[in-house]
């Protein structure tokens, strides 16, 4: 780290907000230091989309956020959009595609982000400093000076970006949360979101018989639903569309399932009925869900009858099963696999202009830590890069 002790600007967290903040700001002109206890920069980049970062979404918009404030992220994404970001990834020649729904995702490494973030700070003279702890911050006059095990640093904005609790074993700590607490700033309660859901005993058993099983279903809690992949695994279900949910699940309550979200399977059961008449309905279920899934239904309803034989209000309790699978889920995997943190520092305390602190001159609060959550698909790096490009224009 350099000898000097004074900045325009201290960020603390480097991954995606801090670094878009820390080179939008040196673009600018300002002297920037960015911080983190870390050793490897952008860590949750660099594990994200397989190892190939779902950078962004063609399709961001502000519905596809939580907050408490639903309308607080419009003008942060209004001011740096999917399309921004996408030019700088041109910029610097990184190949990519779309996957499906809008995401897009690098051809090579997630790496090639990291490195284009890195190379942008530096290139304005963003000084980055890993391993670095904070052991206290407090304001004196119109400066945050901020205590690291290298020294005393003052600034005249300060930038807290260290993100939520997700995924602790790559750094995840509740620093964030403490340093709002401490400028009396509001929390909204936080949770893990997108992250698997797990069951009792009795549907965890099924859940585990079929560990590895995919398939295409559309999974609704409330008013909400998503039709995305949805997967059997040894700890309850997971995959796109249960991941979608978990950010809207409630404790305690039900989630319907449709594991045929093209087929009305009531009636086609009934065509069934009078066109194959002596054939099992394990082999006719099999004709539209994988046969390990048929045979676990047709276990868990107690029927091994021929079709002809089922009456057809047995056919509609079975159809029900498989399009009105109704669970209740016992809770969720918690922040150990959860992609991100529902809540955070409450959006009433910022200005949704500039990210800054409404009490606090100088003081913003960007990405994961503040409450706005997106959806799964590459809405929360576009979060990270619009909140960090906008505190990056005001610090």
């Amino acid at each position: 780290m350099e000898k000097k002790s004074h900045y325009d600007v201290i960020i603390i967290g480097a991954g995606a907000a801090g670094l878009m903040c820390a080179a939008t700001a040196g673009a600018r002109g300002k002297s920037v230091l960015i911080i983190d206890h870390s050793k490897k920069i952008g860590e949750k980049i660099r594990i994200s989309g397989g190892g190939r970062a779902n950078f962004t979404n063609i399709h961001t918009r502000p519905e596809a956020f939580l907050s408490k404030n639903k309308h607080f992220c419009k003008s942060a994404l209004n001011q740096y959009t999917q399309d921004d970001f996408i030019a700088l990834v041109k910029k610097h020649k990184i190949d990519f595609h779309e996957k499906t729904l809008g995401q897009l995702f690098c051809d090579k490494s997630a790496q090639q982000i990291i490195d284009m973030l890195v190379k942008e700070c530096t290139d304005n003279n963003v000084q980055i400093s890993m391993e670095t702890e904070v052991s206290g911050i407090h304001q004196k006059d119109k400066e945050y000076a901020v205590k690291m095990n290298a020294g005393e640093f003052t600034s005249s904005s300060l930038v807290i970006a260290t993100g939520g609790l997700s995924i602790p074993k790559i750094g995840a700590t509740k620093f964030g949360y403490d340093i709002a607490k401490q400028f009396n700033l509001g929390i909204v309660t936080t949770a893990p979101a997108l992250v698997p859901l797990t069951f009792q005993a009795a549907l965890l058993e099924r859940c585990k018989e079929l560990s590895g099983l995919s398939v295409d279903a559309v999974v609704t809690y409330g008013k909400n639903s998503f039709r995305e992949g949805l997967l059997f695994t040894h700890r309850g279900l997971s995959g796109p569309s249960i991941l979608q949910i978990s950010s809207y699940w409630q404790e305690g309550s039900e989630i319907e399932i449709n594991l045929l979200p093209d087929v009305h399977l009531y009636d086609a059961l009934k065509e069934k009925k009078n066109s194959a008449p002596k054939k099992d309905i394990k082999t006719v279920l099999s004709n539209y869900l994988p046969d390990r899934l048929a045979q676990s239904i047709c276990d868990d309803q107690n029927i091994k009858d021929k079709i002809a034989e089922l009456a057809d209000k047995k056919l509609q309790v079975l159809a029900n099963a498989i399009n009105h699978w109704r669970i209740k889920p016992s809770g969720t995997e918690g922040y150990r696999t959860a992609e991100v943190t529902l809540g955070g520092v409450d959006t009433n305390e910022l200005n949704s202009k500039t990210m800054e602190c409404r009490k606090h001159e100088g003081l913003f609060f960007i990405g994961e830590v503040v409450d706005v959550t997106g959806h799964l698909g590459g809405y929360n790096f576009q979060w990270a890069w619009s909140s960090g490009y906008v505190a990056g224009q005001n610090v």
